[in-house]
Protein backbone atom coordinates (compact mmCIF):
# COMPACT_ATOMS: atom_id res chain seq x y z
CA UNK A 1 0.00 0.00 0.00
CA UNK A 2 2.88 2.30 0.77
CA UNK A 3 4.42 1.53 -2.60
CA UNK A 4 1.17 2.22 -4.40
CA UNK A 5 0.67 5.58 -2.68
CA UNK A 6 4.28 6.53 -3.40
CA UNK A 7 4.09 5.46 -7.05
CA UNK A 8 0.79 7.24 -7.50
CA UNK A 9 2.38 10.48 -6.32
CA UNK A 10 5.52 10.20 -8.41
CA UNK A 11 3.82 8.92 -11.56
CA UNK A 12 2.97 12.47 -12.61
CA UNK A 13 6.00 14.47 -11.54
CA UNK A 14 4.55 17.73 -12.84
CA UNK A 15 1.43 17.28 -10.71
CA UNK A 16 3.62 16.40 -7.70
CA UNK A 17 5.69 19.54 -8.24
CA UNK A 18 2.53 21.65 -8.39
CA UNK A 19 1.21 20.00 -5.22
CA UNK A 20 4.44 20.55 -3.32
CA UNK A 21 4.68 24.13 -4.56
CA UNK A 22 1.23 24.87 -3.19
CA UNK A 23 2.03 23.30 0.18
CA UNK A 24 5.42 25.03 0.44
CA UNK A 25 3.93 28.40 -0.50
CA UNK A 26 1.21 28.04 2.12
CA UNK A 27 3.62 26.98 4.87
CA UNK A 28 6.13 29.75 4.08
CA UNK A 29 3.28 32.26 4.21
CA UNK A 30 2.37 30.96 7.67
CA UNK A 31 6.02 31.00 8.79
CA UNK A 32 6.51 34.60 7.67
CA UNK A 33 3.24 35.91 9.14
CA UNK A 34 3.49 34.09 12.45
CA UNK A 35 7.23 34.72 12.57
CA UNK A 36 6.59 38.44 12.24
CA UNK A 37 3.95 38.22 14.95
CA UNK A 38 6.32 36.41 17.32
CA UNK A 39 9.04 38.89 16.42
CA UNK A 40 6.66 41.73 17.25
CA UNK A 41 5.86 40.24 20.66
CA UNK A 42 9.54 39.64 21.38
CA UNK A 43 10.56 43.15 20.36
CA UNK A 44 7.89 44.86 22.47
CA UNK A 45 9.03 43.16 25.69
CA UNK A 46 12.57 41.87 25.08
CA UNK A 47 13.97 44.15 27.79
CA UNK A 48 11.58 42.54 30.30
CA UNK A 49 11.96 38.95 29.16
CA UNK A 50 15.76 39.05 29.36
CA UNK A 51 15.98 41.20 32.48
CA UNK A 52 16.53 38.41 34.99
CA UNK A 53 14.04 40.15 37.32
CA UNK A 54 11.60 38.42 39.66
CA UNK A 55 9.48 41.45 40.63
CA UNK A 56 9.15 45.02 39.32
CA UNK A 57 8.29 47.95 41.57
CA UNK A 58 6.89 50.97 39.73
CA UNK A 59 5.14 54.24 40.37
CA UNK A 60 1.33 53.81 40.55
CA UNK A 61 -0.46 53.49 37.22
CA UNK A 62 2.52 52.70 34.97
CA UNK A 63 0.93 51.23 31.80
CA UNK A 64 3.96 49.31 30.49
CA UNK A 65 7.73 49.13 30.79
CA UNK A 66 8.27 52.00 28.33
CA UNK A 67 5.93 54.34 30.20
CA UNK A 68 7.75 54.70 33.51
CA UNK A 69 7.38 57.56 35.96
CA UNK A 70 9.93 58.57 38.58
CA UNK A 71 9.36 57.84 42.28
CA UNK A 72 11.48 58.13 45.46
CA UNK A 73 14.47 55.78 45.62
CA UNK A 74 14.02 55.37 49.40
CA UNK A 75 11.33 52.78 48.63
CA UNK A 76 14.31 50.52 47.97
CA UNK A 77 15.16 50.26 51.67
CA UNK A 78 11.61 49.29 52.56
CA UNK A 79 11.72 46.59 49.90
CA UNK A 80 15.02 45.22 51.24
CA UNK A 81 13.43 44.86 54.67
CA UNK A 82 10.74 42.48 53.36
CA UNK A 83 11.43 38.83 54.14
CA UNK A 84 12.27 36.80 51.05
CA UNK A 85 13.94 39.66 49.15
CA UNK A 86 17.53 38.90 48.14
CA UNK A 87 18.45 42.22 46.53
CA UNK A 88 16.85 45.34 45.05
CA UNK A 89 18.41 47.31 42.20
CA UNK A 90 17.57 50.67 40.67
CA UNK A 91 16.65 50.72 36.99
CA UNK A 92 15.97 53.48 34.49
CA UNK A 93 14.20 53.31 31.13
CA UNK A 94 13.34 56.69 29.70
CA UNK A 95 13.27 58.50 26.38
CA UNK A 96 15.99 61.05 25.61
CA UNK A 97 17.28 63.05 22.63
CA UNK A 98 20.36 61.83 20.74
CA UNK A 99 22.14 64.54 18.75
CA UNK A 100 23.16 63.39 15.27
CA UNK A 101 26.33 64.66 13.54
CA UNK A 102 24.06 66.61 11.19
CA UNK A 103 22.71 68.62 14.10
CA UNK A 104 19.26 67.03 14.07
CA UNK A 105 18.01 64.79 16.87
CA UNK A 106 16.89 61.18 17.19
CA UNK A 107 14.86 59.74 20.04
CA UNK A 108 16.50 56.95 22.06
CA UNK A 109 15.60 55.03 25.22
CA UNK A 110 18.27 55.37 27.88
CA UNK A 111 18.45 52.15 29.89
CA UNK A 112 20.36 52.49 33.14
CA UNK A 113 21.09 49.46 35.33
CA UNK A 114 23.16 48.40 38.34
CA UNK A 115 26.51 47.24 36.99
CA UNK A 116 27.20 45.01 39.99
CA UNK A 117 23.86 43.21 39.99
CA UNK A 118 23.27 43.25 36.24
CA UNK A 119 19.48 42.93 36.23
CA UNK A 120 18.02 44.67 33.19
CA UNK A 121 21.40 44.85 31.45
CA UNK A 122 22.24 44.19 27.78
CA UNK A 123 22.76 40.78 26.19
CA UNK A 124 24.46 39.52 23.02
CA UNK A 125 27.43 41.84 23.47
CA UNK A 126 29.66 41.49 20.39
CA UNK A 127 32.19 44.24 21.11
CA UNK A 128 33.32 46.00 24.27
CA UNK A 129 31.97 44.97 27.68
CA UNK A 130 29.65 45.92 30.51
CA UNK A 131 32.69 46.68 32.65
CA UNK A 132 33.54 49.54 30.29
CA UNK A 133 30.35 51.27 31.47
CA UNK A 134 32.04 52.04 34.79
CA UNK A 135 33.62 55.01 33.09
CA UNK A 136 31.84 58.35 33.00
CA UNK A 137 29.56 59.12 30.04
CA UNK A 138 29.86 55.62 28.53
CA UNK A 139 27.13 53.77 26.63
CA UNK A 140 26.40 50.55 24.75
CA UNK A 141 24.23 50.54 21.59
CA UNK A 142 23.06 47.91 19.14
CA UNK A 143 24.90 47.61 15.85
CA UNK A 144 21.57 47.49 14.00
CA UNK A 145 21.05 51.19 14.76
CA UNK A 146 24.54 52.57 14.09
CA UNK A 147 23.57 54.16 10.79
CA UNK A 148 20.31 55.48 12.22
CA UNK A 149 22.26 57.11 15.07
CA UNK A 150 24.93 58.53 12.77
CA UNK A 151 27.87 56.66 14.34
CA UNK A 152 30.29 53.98 13.14
CA UNK A 153 31.09 52.01 16.28
CA UNK A 154 33.33 51.83 19.32
CA UNK A 155 34.97 55.04 20.41
CA UNK A 156 32.53 57.41 18.71
CA UNK A 157 31.26 60.26 20.87
CA UNK A 158 27.91 62.05 20.66
CA UNK A 159 25.52 63.96 22.91
CA UNK A 160 22.44 62.72 24.75
CA UNK A 161 20.30 65.51 26.17
CA UNK A 162 23.27 67.83 25.70
CA UNK A 163 25.61 65.58 27.67
CA UNK A 164 28.60 63.77 26.14
CA UNK A 165 28.35 60.01 25.58
CA UNK A 166 31.02 57.64 24.29
CA UNK A 167 30.28 54.23 22.77
CA UNK A 168 32.20 51.47 24.61
CA UNK A 169 30.19 48.43 23.54
CA UNK A 170 27.97 46.97 20.84
CA UNK A 171 25.16 44.44 21.05
CA UNK A 172 23.44 42.39 18.36
CA UNK A 173 19.70 41.90 18.03
CA UNK A 174 18.34 44.19 20.76
CA UNK A 175 15.53 45.76 18.76
CA UNK A 176 13.13 48.43 19.91
CA UNK A 177 9.49 48.37 18.88
CA UNK A 178 9.13 52.12 19.39
CA UNK A 179 11.84 52.84 16.75
CA UNK A 180 13.80 54.60 19.54
CA UNK A 181 16.89 52.41 20.04
CA UNK A 182 17.89 51.23 23.50
CA UNK A 183 21.04 52.87 24.84
CA UNK A 184 22.54 51.00 27.81
CA UNK A 185 24.54 52.72 30.51
CA UNK A 186 25.13 52.61 34.25
CA UNK A 187 22.30 53.81 36.46
CA UNK A 188 24.51 56.70 37.61
CA UNK A 189 25.07 57.86 34.03
CA UNK A 190 21.39 57.39 33.18
CA UNK A 191 20.46 59.90 35.89
CA UNK A 192 22.41 62.52 33.98
CA UNK A 193 21.03 61.56 30.56
CA UNK A 194 17.39 61.42 31.70
CA UNK A 195 17.60 64.38 34.08
CA UNK A 196 16.53 62.09 36.91
CA UNK A 197 17.00 63.41 40.44
CA UNK A 198 19.60 61.71 42.62
CA UNK A 199 16.99 60.45 45.08
CA UNK A 200 14.65 59.06 42.40
CA UNK A 201 14.40 56.00 40.20
CA UNK A 202 12.07 54.79 37.45
CA UNK A 203 11.96 51.16 38.60
CA UNK A 204 13.12 48.99 41.47
CA UNK A 205 14.07 45.48 40.37
CA UNK A 206 13.68 42.75 42.95
CA UNK A 207 15.51 39.42 43.05
CA UNK A 208 13.89 36.93 45.41
CA UNK A 209 15.71 34.40 47.51
CA UNK A 210 15.69 30.84 46.13
CA UNK A 211 12.47 28.96 46.80
CA UNK A 212 10.41 32.03 47.73
CA UNK A 213 6.80 32.11 46.51
CA UNK A 214 6.69 35.15 44.19
CA UNK A 215 2.97 35.76 44.61
CA UNK A 216 3.33 35.84 48.39
CA UNK A 217 6.39 38.06 48.12
CA UNK A 218 4.48 40.34 45.78
CA UNK A 219 1.67 40.66 48.33
CA UNK A 220 4.17 41.30 51.14
CA UNK A 221 5.91 44.03 49.15
CA UNK A 222 2.59 45.68 48.31
CA UNK A 223 1.61 45.61 51.97
CA UNK A 224 4.95 47.07 53.06
CA UNK A 225 5.04 49.74 50.30
CA UNK A 226 1.42 50.61 49.42
CA UNK A 227 2.36 53.62 47.27
CA UNK A 228 3.97 51.50 44.50
CA UNK A 229 2.70 48.92 42.04
CA UNK A 230 4.27 45.46 42.10
CA UNK A 231 4.44 43.13 39.09
CA UNK A 232 6.03 39.75 38.49
CA UNK A 233 8.27 39.58 35.45
CA UNK A 234 5.59 37.66 33.53
CA UNK A 235 2.98 40.26 34.45
CA UNK A 236 5.21 43.11 33.28
CA UNK A 237 5.87 41.25 30.02
CA UNK A 238 2.17 40.60 29.47
CA UNK A 239 1.28 44.20 30.37
CA UNK A 240 3.80 45.58 27.88
CA UNK A 241 2.96 43.17 25.07
CA UNK A 242 -0.79 43.70 25.49
CA UNK A 243 -0.38 47.47 25.44
CA UNK A 244 1.59 47.58 22.19
CA UNK A 245 -0.43 44.78 20.61
CA UNK A 246 -3.92 46.13 21.18
CA UNK A 247 -3.42 49.90 21.37
CA UNK A 248 -1.33 50.40 18.22
CA UNK A 249 -2.15 49.90 14.56
CA UNK A 250 1.04 47.90 14.09
CA UNK A 251 0.02 45.37 16.73
CA UNK A 252 -3.47 44.80 15.35
CA UNK A 253 -2.15 44.62 11.78
CA UNK A 254 0.47 42.05 12.71
CA UNK A 255 -2.09 39.92 14.55
CA UNK A 256 -4.53 40.08 11.63
CA UNK A 257 -1.73 39.21 9.21
CA UNK A 258 -0.90 36.10 11.23
CA UNK A 259 -4.54 34.96 11.30
CA UNK A 260 -5.07 35.66 7.59
CA UNK A 261 -1.81 33.89 6.76
CA UNK A 262 -3.06 30.80 8.56
CA UNK A 263 -6.46 30.88 6.83
CA UNK A 264 -4.97 31.45 3.37
CA UNK A 265 -2.48 28.65 4.01
CA UNK A 266 -5.23 26.22 4.94
CA UNK A 267 -7.26 27.12 1.83
CA UNK A 268 -4.24 26.77 -0.48
CA UNK A 269 -3.28 23.37 0.94
CA UNK A 270 -6.88 22.11 0.86
CA UNK A 271 -7.31 23.15 -2.76
CA UNK A 272 -3.94 21.68 -3.74
CA UNK A 273 -4.51 18.29 -2.13
CA UNK A 274 -8.11 18.13 -3.38
CA UNK A 275 -7.04 18.88 -6.95
CA UNK A 276 -4.27 16.29 -6.77
CA UNK A 277 -6.78 13.64 -5.69
CA UNK A 278 -9.40 14.56 -8.27
CA UNK A 279 -6.79 14.47 -11.05
CA UNK A 280 -6.22 10.79 -10.21
CA UNK A 281 -9.90 9.94 -9.97
CA UNK A 282 -9.72 7.40 -12.83
CA UNK A 283 -6.96 5.49 -11.04
CA UNK A 284 -9.17 5.15 -7.99
CA UNK A 285 -12.01 4.05 -10.25
CA UNK A 286 -9.72 1.33 -11.60
CA UNK A 287 -8.99 0.14 -8.07
CA UNK A 288 -12.71 -0.06 -7.32
CA UNK A 289 -13.29 -1.98 -10.55
CA UNK A 290 -10.65 -4.44 -9.38
CA UNK A 291 -12.55 -4.97 -6.13
CA UNK A 292 -10.71 -2.60 -3.81
CA UNK A 293 -12.64 -1.63 -0.69
CA UNK A 294 -13.26 1.96 0.26
CA UNK A 295 -11.05 1.56 3.35
CA UNK A 296 -8.14 0.65 1.06
CA UNK A 297 -8.67 3.82 -0.99
CA UNK A 298 -8.92 5.81 2.23
CA UNK A 299 -5.50 4.59 3.31
CA UNK A 300 -3.91 5.39 -0.05
CA UNK A 301 -5.28 8.94 -0.17
CA UNK A 302 -4.38 9.71 3.44
CA UNK A 303 -0.90 8.28 3.01
CA UNK A 304 -0.39 10.40 -0.10
CA UNK A 305 -1.42 13.40 1.95
CA UNK A 306 1.07 12.47 4.69
CA UNK A 307 3.90 12.04 2.20
CA UNK A 308 3.06 15.34 0.52
CA UNK A 309 2.83 17.12 3.88
CA UNK A 310 6.20 15.76 5.03
CA UNK A 311 7.97 16.69 1.80
CA UNK A 312 6.33 20.12 1.62
CA UNK A 313 7.09 20.82 5.27
CA UNK A 314 10.75 19.89 4.86
CA UNK A 315 11.18 22.25 1.92
CA UNK A 316 9.22 25.05 3.62
CA UNK A 317 11.23 24.72 6.84
CA UNK A 318 14.52 25.11 5.01
CA UNK A 319 13.22 28.13 3.10
CA UNK A 320 11.70 29.57 6.28
CA UNK A 321 14.99 29.21 8.14
CA UNK A 322 16.77 31.27 5.48
CA UNK A 323 14.02 33.90 5.61
CA UNK A 324 14.27 34.11 9.41
CA UNK A 325 18.06 34.25 9.25
CA UNK A 326 18.04 37.06 6.70
CA UNK A 327 15.69 39.10 8.89
CA UNK A 328 18.28 39.26 11.70
CA UNK A 329 19.90 42.29 10.10
CA UNK A 330 16.60 44.02 9.34
CA UNK A 331 14.28 46.16 11.41
CA UNK A 332 11.52 43.52 11.54
CA UNK A 333 12.52 40.18 13.02
CA UNK A 334 10.94 36.95 11.77
CA UNK A 335 11.28 34.35 14.51
CA UNK A 336 11.20 30.61 13.93
CA UNK A 337 11.60 29.01 17.38
CA UNK A 338 11.74 25.19 17.73
CA UNK A 339 8.22 25.12 19.20
CA UNK A 340 6.86 26.85 16.10
CA UNK A 341 8.76 24.49 13.78
CA UNK A 342 7.30 21.44 15.56
CA UNK A 343 3.82 22.95 15.61
CA UNK A 344 4.08 23.76 11.90
CA UNK A 345 4.82 20.12 11.12
CA UNK A 346 1.66 18.92 12.85
CA UNK A 347 -0.29 21.76 11.27
CA UNK A 348 0.92 20.66 7.83
CA UNK A 349 -0.15 17.08 8.56
CA UNK A 350 -3.55 18.21 9.83
CA UNK A 351 -4.19 20.47 6.83
CA UNK A 352 -3.23 17.80 4.30
CA UNK A 353 -5.22 15.08 6.06
CA UNK A 354 -8.32 17.30 6.32
CA UNK A 355 -8.04 18.18 2.64
CA UNK A 356 -7.63 14.52 1.73
CA UNK A 357 -10.69 13.56 3.79
CA UNK A 358 -12.75 16.05 1.78
CA UNK A 359 -11.59 14.45 -1.45
CA UNK A 360 -12.08 10.88 -0.19
CA UNK A 361 -15.84 11.10 -0.56
CA UNK A 362 -15.53 11.94 -4.24
CA UNK A 363 -13.01 9.16 -4.78
CA UNK A 364 -15.08 6.47 -3.04
CA UNK A 365 -18.39 7.50 -4.62
CA UNK A 366 -17.23 7.10 -8.21
CA UNK A 367 -18.72 4.45 -10.47
CA UNK A 368 -16.10 1.76 -11.28
CA UNK A 369 -17.63 1.55 -14.76
CA UNK A 370 -16.23 5.01 -15.56
CA UNK A 371 -12.83 3.48 -16.31
CA UNK A 372 -14.35 1.64 -19.26
CA UNK A 373 -15.90 4.78 -20.72
CA UNK A 374 -14.03 6.71 -23.39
Amino acid sequence: MTTLAWKNLFYDKVRLAVTLTGIVFALILIIVQFGLFLGFLDTTANVVVRSGVDLWLTAPGVPHVNGAAAFPEKRRYKALAVEGVDRVERFALQFAQWKLPTGSQESVQVTGFDLDGGMGGPWNIIAGSVEALRGDDTIIVDQLYLEKLGVKGLGDSIEINQRRARIVGLTQGIRSFTTSPYVYTSFKNSQNYTLLKEDETYFLLVKARPGVDLQKLKADLKAAIPDVDVFTNDEMRSLTQSYWLFTTGAGVTTLMGAVLGLLVGIVVVAQTIYSATVDHIREFGTLKAMGARNSYIYRIIIEQALISATMGYSLALVAGWFVAKSSETGNAAILLPPEMAVGLFFLALAMCIMASVISIRKATSIDPAMVFKS
